[in-house]
């Protein structure tokens, strides 16, 4: 055997040696394939010179046996790794918490990348606004918008805030009735749905494709100044082309089933533990629900913050789809100040999942610390 070839099969089997004996520590030598393998190979030299004159002595049989050793190790590991096949899919995106007596299900519902350009923020640079979604990895033109529901078990009420995006917004999101099947609730028993604004993607999940109640037995409550403004036909006809989209969806959803539909005034206890908090700016009725159950509370934010990366750290800037902007921003630091001062849960409808989490204020904005995820209840 040429001196090199030597070298390099010394080292292999070396290599197969150590493992040898790794198998012999810890197999205890069961008489498997592998270690009748092992108990036939050589043990090269412990110490191989670095300048490749002193080699050792090898035999075609040793070589031979080395050989097989290493290929029926070598299959053994593929067949190991074959052997349960990658699932291909995604988890179902269910996280359960409580406040108080209170069970909450975060049911997620996809994703949108969201394509956005130097008119995306009215009052920055675009260039300002590319660094903050680099720092949060994320592409510097597409914002990464999640979809998040919640279930609210009070125990004598099962409520759904907002109902997903009904799979019409990106081929990424529509996963809620999944995760609803995954997580055990049958969309039958939701006694209640409550609305936090008229977005398609709060309010798309009421009906499926062929225009049925995707929750036939809920009552749905919205924000009377939120159905005041979207459903008034002036206010529609004065609109740019793109939002008269959105008020052309409302009627859609809406009109149908209006004597349905029950419409709260901004403070209001939707239900026991769940009361209404006005938050306009990112549309007219845009309102915030503070969950409180014993000692605990928590507040579901709603839009007033997307993506806490860009708009929590930024709490000045002004979005293309807030309808007010200054408004928003008022409404955002009010809410915020607030929640960081109580040291508040707070959750996100667009808040990476399981969407809950802290907010701590920071000498220019604020950040969001998520929660941990807590094994049990």
């Amino acid at each position: 055997m040429p001196r090199r070839s030597s070298h390099i099969f010394v080292i292999a089997l070396r290599t197969i040696s150590h493992r040898c004996h790794k198998m012999s520590v810890f197999a205890g030598l069961t008489g498997s394939t592998e270690t009748a393998f092992c108990q036939r190979l050589p043990v090269p030299n412990k110490q191989l010179p670095e300048n490749g004159k002193t080699m050792p002595t090898l035999t075609r049989r040793q070589l031979l046996a080395g050989s097989a050793a290493a290929t029926a190790l070598a299959a053994r590991a593929d067949l190991a790794a074959a052997a349960e096949p990658a699932a291909g899919k995604q988890a179902p995106g269910i996280y359960r918490y409580r406040i108080g007596s209170f069970e909450l299900t975060a049911l997620y519902d996809g994703i949108w990348y969201r394509p956005i350009t130097e008119k995306f923020i009215h009052n920055a640079p675009f260039a300002e606004v590319e660094r903050a979604l680099a720092a949060a990895f994320m592409p510097a033109d597409k914002l990464a918008t999640p979809f998040t529901t919640l279930v609210v078990n009070t125990g004598s009420k099962l409520v759904l805030v907002d109902t997903g995006t009904g799979g019409q917004i990106a081929p990424s999101a529509g996963v809620l009735g999944d995760n609803l099947a995954a997580a055990g609730i049958d969309p039958k028993a939701v006694d209640l749905i409550v609305i936090s604004h008229f977005h398609p993607d709060h309010i798309n999940g009421i009906k499926d494709k062929d225009n049925g109640l995707v929750f036939p037995n809920a009552e749905i409550m919205v924000s009377a100044p939120e159905w005041a403004f979207w459903m008034d036909d002036a206010n529609m006809n004065a609109a740019p082309a793109d939002l008269k989209l959105t008020f052309r969806n409302q009627r859609r959803i809406f009109s149908d089933i209006a004597k349905q539909i029950t419409r709260f005034e901004p403070g209001a206890e939707v239900a026991p533990g769940i009361v209404t908090l006005p938050a306009p700016g990112h549309t007219p009725g845009h309102t915030v629900f503070a969950i409180h159950s014993g000692d605990q509370s928590l507040m579901v934010l709603g839009d007033t913050a997307q993506h806490p990366a860009v708009f929590a750290r930024h709490p000045d800037w002004q979005a293309a789809f807030d309808v007010d902007g200054d408004a928003a921003v008022a409404t955002r630091k009010k809410l915020f100040d607030r929640a960081a001062a109580d040291r508040m849960l707070v959750t996100g409808y667009h808040f990476p999942f399981p969407a809950c989490g802290h907010l701590v204020k920071t000498a220019g904005g604020y950040e969001h610390v998520p929660v941990l995820w807590q094994p049990t209840l």
